[in-house]
């Protein structure tokens, strides 16, 4: 991870950026927020802003945002109150972290904004035989595109390829197509050039020319404008790029990974998605299984992610009895590692006694963790008595309970009251609930967007602890 610090270096703020880089940060600093942005244009890229509350932070994110300049911020601060506190996240800070430096606050900041520390843990055949032809990939040259369900852990193989690669020294850079809007992304992707636009008073060094000599990753591809992707086919050719508003091509010498959760062919036929560009980068495909078509993950997946978090919230590590085990390994993971990695964290902070029991395993609604009936591991009739026995008849009763809601409703209002629900259950994510909508995320975007304009109010994406007192 990459954090940009801007204030005054004193003594309990370098304590601070020590503590980060030991978490495996690479910090620079600045003294003044016009200096930030600067360094920002010249390509010296971040993931993170760390700025002094007392700063004009809404003026610091007022001028990135006018260069097309999208990096998260977090504010810092001596003996800052709560009100100091709340105004700079009124200004546009994400978090705010007092000092002096609490080593694991900022551990945990670290990691909810950038958490590059995600060892690729694989136990079932199914996954070692995509890693097997990813070590043999990993030196060459080829651009590689990784798909599969949303939450499977394509950013972790795309990490995995640069470490194992020739480019394992240079930079990694990441670029979610789907987070950032079709005018930004042109910026973001290919930078500009002074005037190139109102509010370009400089320069500015986009991903392609941050990630000179390294790994370019183009996340969620899928979503990119069919514009851009003329753009990104010449760029993939020709290894030369053009800033916006550009006189003459830049060259830049990267590889290329992208993800898709969606098919391409298929967008290809829709004529959504370029055939040349999908044939340029998917010069090798690795299809990552979903976690119900790698049941030997779950168990190692799960005993990792417990001492992950029992280490960040500072809890003893407990193992998962037998029953929780069973549970686990029961259920379908419809959200795949993602899901299974915040079902462990919550059970992580809500397990009482020596072990991790089925009832500290829950659902982002605080329900229980039924199961699923996996083919790769079925309910067996301990388990379904463990768990009051009648959960078919339960199921069904609930089923009918729904439908009958829905009388009376029109298309309209069931289709905002199923995307509304979808995305509370995804705790935010519009990724996730776009791929379990079977929507793009644009169009999930579009949609939020109108009820937003009607006053309805959007689930935001969520960390920490939720409104039913369980971690989100």
């Amino acid at each position: 991870m990459r954090l940009l610090v801007v204030g005054r270096l004193s003594g309990q703020l370098a304590s601070a950026v020590k503590m980060a880089m030991a978490h495996g940060a690479k910090v620079n600093h600045v003294e003044r927020a016009d200096q930030a942005t600067e360094q920002l244009r010249r390509g010296q890229g971040a993931d993170l802003l760390m700025v002094d509350y007392q700063l004009d932070i809404a003026a610091l994110i007022a001028a990135n945002e006018a260069e097309r300049i999208t990096i998260p911020v977090v504010a810092f601060g001596v003996d800052a109150d709560a009100r100091e506190a709340a105004a700079a996240i009124k200004a546009g800070a994400k978090e705010f972290i007092p000092l002096p430096p609490d080593a694991e606050l900022i551990a945990a900041v670290l990691s909810a904004v950038a958490d590059d520390e995600k060892p690729m843990i694989s136990a079932d055949p199914a996954m070692k035989a995509v890693l097997q032809l990813a070590d043999q990939v990993a030196r060459s040259e080829a651009s590689i595109l990784i798909t599969g369900e949303s939450g499977v852990g394509k950013e972790v193989m795309a990490r995995y390829l640069h470490e194992h690669s020739r480019r394992s020294e240079k930079p990694f850079i990441s670029v979610n197509c789907a987070a950032i809007p079709d005018n930004l992304l042109e910026s973001e992707l290919f930078g500009h050039e002074k005037g190139a636009f109102t509010g370009a008073v400089a320069r500015r060094i986009g991903k392609f020319e941050e990630a000179d000599g390294g790994t370019l990753l183009l996340d969620e591809i899928s979503e990119m404008d069919a514009r851009l992707q003329a753009k990104l086919l010449r760029a993939i050719q020709e290894r030369v790029i053009d800033r916006v508003g550009g006189s003459k091509p830049v060259p830049v010498n990267i590889r290329i990974i992208a993800t898709s959760n969606r098919d391409l062919s298929k967008a290809v036929a829709e004529g959504t998605f370029r055939e040349d560009l999908l044939y340029r980068l998917n010069v090798v495909n690795l299809r990552l299984p979903s976690l119900r078509e790698r049941p030997g993950d779950i168990g190692v997946l799960a005993d990792h992610f417990i001492k992950k978090y029992a280490a960040a919230n500072g809890v003893p590590v407990r193992p998962m009895s037998a029953a929780a085990r069973q549970a686990v390994a029961a259920h379908r993971w419809p959200g795949n590692v993602r899901e299974l990695e915040n079902a462990m964290h919550r059970a992580v902070l809500l397990a009482v006694g020596p072990e991790i029991d089925a009832d500290a395993i829950r659902l982002p609604d605080g329900q229980p963790l039924l199961g699923g009936g996996s083919p790769a591991a079925p309910q067996t009739a301990g388990y379904e008595a463990a768990y009051g026995g009648g959960v078919a008849a339960r199921a069904a009763q609930a089923a009918d309970a729904v439908t009958r809601s829905f009388v009376g409703q029109t298309v309209a209002a069931m289709e905002k009251t199923l995307i509304l629900d979808t995305l509370s259950h995804c705790l935010g994510n519009r990724t996730h609930a776009a791929n379990i909508l079977g929507i793009s995320i644009r169009t999930l975007r579009n949609k939020l967007n109108e009820y937003a304009d009607e006053g309805t109010a959007i689930p935001a994406p969520q960390s920490g602890v939720s409104a039913a007192g369980y971690a989100a």
